[in-house]
């Protein structure tokens, strides 16, 4: 076998055909997911079925993060477990064409989301390795730009498809193109980067103790800032809800939030490389203002509380992550991304579900906890940063 020539330029290579990957997969399920809900509904699921298989699926995938990080280290088997969860995440959505029923798309949604959560720790893990010559912020938030490109894309081609046929079949059908390509680029990428540790240089050794008190200081910040930020679906309901803008501006707002999620995550990836954990402190106070700006203003505030709430989303996905490396020792990464991963998710079902019932009870009072969590959460990003040095 080959041995991987550890330089800049390698890993950027391996960064980029990870990152292309992503592009393709997000393409495929971002694009089935801006259709899912009105799919069951034509198949005869009631609003509660949706609602619940949603959920489900969320809720199921973040868990399984834990077991698949765990199970990756300890198998070492980083490959085998990201193609899996592909295969799982990936072919689930064409086959959405071919259900007669409202319970078989459900299966098939929540099986999307296990897939995902099935590669996720592994594909974090390996690509943790090459980030240290890319540095870390940088290659995560690279990473990142290229998802959201997917996230944006997908949802245009089932949009292009639903107009010219009318037929959300053909929509997941046509899906099964950007499928096949991410998988295909998954198998070359295996091929050409058999073994990415090689990629990282100077390994730190295990510690049998465990994770540091850092490494769960800095989980308690992840916690507030995830239970915090309000999720799309429930800005969305608020726009439709009170009218600010039309129904077709809504898809349009989230595009555009998408668009500033993938620069802000090379903007402050290359930042968090320059500075560290502090960055993500000024990113929490920059953040926080989304929530007044969406669910208080007119128009015109929503439209820029939705750019920060794109800054804050870009941020989260790339140097959250790029942070757990920092953390965590090479033997322990799978597990790393694992326990953030599921912590994340937790957390950000159980401030969505709170926001929820504010948002029933008193609008005021969901802005006021969607701030105060992130407000809380800077002073324990900068005790983490005060911690390293």
């Amino acid at each position: 076998m080959a041995t991987l020539t550890v330089n800049k330029s390698t890993a950027i290579k391996f960064v980029l055909l990870l990152g292309l990957v992503s592009l393709l997969a997000d393409a495929t399920y971002e694009g089935a997911r801006s259709i899912t809900g009105p799919y069951l509904a034509v198949l005869g699921a009631s609003a509660t079925a949706v609602g619940i298989v949603a959920g489900l699926g969320e809720l199921i995938g973040y868990g399984l993060r834990l077991v698949s990080g765990v199970l990756s280290d300890r198998t070492g088997r980083y490959w085998a477990i990201t193609l899996w969860g592909y295969a799982l995440n990936l072919l689930a959505v064409p086959l959405l064409a071919l259900a007669g029923r409202w319970e078989i798309a459900a299966a098939l949604m929540i099986t999307e989301r296990v897939g995902k959560a099935i590669r996720t720790p592994a594909r974090d893990a390996m690509l943790s390795h090459a980030t240290q010559q890319t540095g870390r912020g940088w290659g995560f938030g690279l990473h990142e730009a290229m998802d959201q490109i997917g996230a944006m894309i997908g949802p245009l081609i089932v949009a292009a498809v639903l107009y010219g046929q009318g037929s959300y079949r053909g929509s997941f059908a046509v899906l099964l193109v950007p499928a096949a390509l991410a998988l295909g680029t998954l198998a070359i990428a295996r091929l050409l980067y058999p073994r990415p540790r090689d990629l990282e240089i100077s390994l730190p050794s295990l510690e049998p103790t465990g994770f540091t008190s850092r490494y769960w200081l800095y989980l308690a910040a992840v916690a507030l800032v995830a239970a915090g930020y309000a999720d799309f679906p429930l800005i969305a309901y608020h726009l439709e809800k009170v009218k600010i803008v039309a129904p077709a501006t809504i898809p349009i707002l989230y595009a555009m939030a998408m668009g500033v999620d993938a620069i802000a995550a090379l903007v402050f990836g290359r930042l968090f490389d320059r500075t560290g954990i502090p960055i993500l402190a000024g990113v929490a106070l920059i953040s926080c203002l989304f929530a007044p700006l969406v669910f208080l203003g007119g128009a015109s505030l929503a439209w820029a509380g939705m750019a920060i709430w794109g800054i804050g989303m870009g941020a989260q996905e790339s140097i959250l992550r790029a942070a757990v490396a920092e953390m965590a020792p090479a033997d322990r990464r799978g597990a790393a991304y694992g326990i953030f991963n599921t912590g994340y998710g937790l957390f950000w079902f159980l401030g969505s579900a709170l926001m929820g019932v504010l948002y029933d009870a008193a609008l005021p009072a969901l802005v006021v906890f969607s701030v105060m969590m992130q407000l809380i959460a800077v002073p324990l990003f900068l005790a983490v940063g005060r911690a390293r040095k």
